[in-house]
């Protein structure tokens, strides 16, 4: 990472709430043809998620720890503070000075830009504030909430401003947080009512949805240099599972989440 930064955009898509087994099983499927065209393999890593609801996760993944692969570690880590003792920072980790990887890269020249989804970015509010407050740049507007059918689309457009308003030598540090899987989701499922509510159905209608939209906010990250990306969930979500319903606990389906990185290459 030491090399891909200062060189490269980058780019961190949180598909807010995704579960492992959901967006494993789409993969799987062929379901979802523009996620797996660049994740390697053509398959989600999957991975412990460093919090179990959104403000957690994300002041975590704000501070170097990326979700952690499901398997007995240590793991080296792509970014981390500088920390005595750390056991997973290696030769290739880019170690920062500053308490966040945000500030550290507006250090290192970077434009930094938020597009917020979920209510932790809504800035309507203090605590709405915390996040977004990280970045140079935030946008949030009631289009990109999870109470939008069109919430994605609306992200992606506002992603591809912000590219398209920024000179070819500034490099960008995109960071979005895509809210269309976190409930409701339902209006994503074709017949599926407010009613009857969400399920795992209407959760992967809601990743198939996100998948049609996508490839545009990859190739607007590519389109002037090539582009680092990191794509995972910040934490699952319960559906009934042994009982439990939604997330903030401690169960399997939330703690275990889809990751994946790649580079996006500029058109030829």
């Amino acid at each position: 990472m030491n090399e891909v930064v200062g060189r490269d955009d980058l780019l961190l898509l949180t598909l807010d709430t995704l579960r492992y087994d959901v967006a494993a099983e789409l993969a799987a499927a062929g379901r979802l043809p523009h996620l797996t065209a660049h994740l390697p393999g053509g398959t989600w890593e999957k991975r412990h998620a460093p919090g179990n609801f959104t403000y957690a996760s994300h002041q975590a993944m704000f501070a170097g720890f990326l979700p952690t692969p499901a398997a007995p570690g240590p793991h080296p880590r792509l970014f981390a503070a500088r920390f005595a003792g750390s056991e997973t920072t290696a030769d290739g980790t880019f170690v920062f000075e500053t308490p966040d990887l945000v500030s550290a890269l507006a250090a290192r020249g970077y434009r930094t830009v938020c597009i917020g989804g979920v209510g932790f970015f809504n800035k309507q509010g203090a605590l709405g504030g915390v996040l977004p407050g990280y970045f140079q740049e935030s946008h949030w507007e009631p289009e990109f909430s999870v109470a939008s059918p069109t919430s994605f689309e609306a992200q992606v457009a506002r992603a591809e401003q912000t590219v398209a308003e920024l000179p070819t030598e500034q490099r960008l540090f995109l960071f979005l947080n895509a809210s269309a899987l976190h409930q409701p989701n339902w209006f994503h499922l074709p017949g599926a009512t407010r009613g009857a509510g969400d399920d795992r159905r209407t959760h992967a209608a809601a990743l198939e949805y996100v998948d049609r939209h996508v490839g545009r906010l990859f190739a607007a990250m590519s389109s002037r240099r090539r582009c680092f990306a990191i794509v995972c969930s910040d934490h699952g979500t319960a559906y009934g599972d042994d009982g439990y319903t939604g997330h903030r606990l401690g169960h399997d389906s939330v703690w275990t989440v889809p990751y994946g990185h790649f580079f996006l290459e500029p058109p030829a």
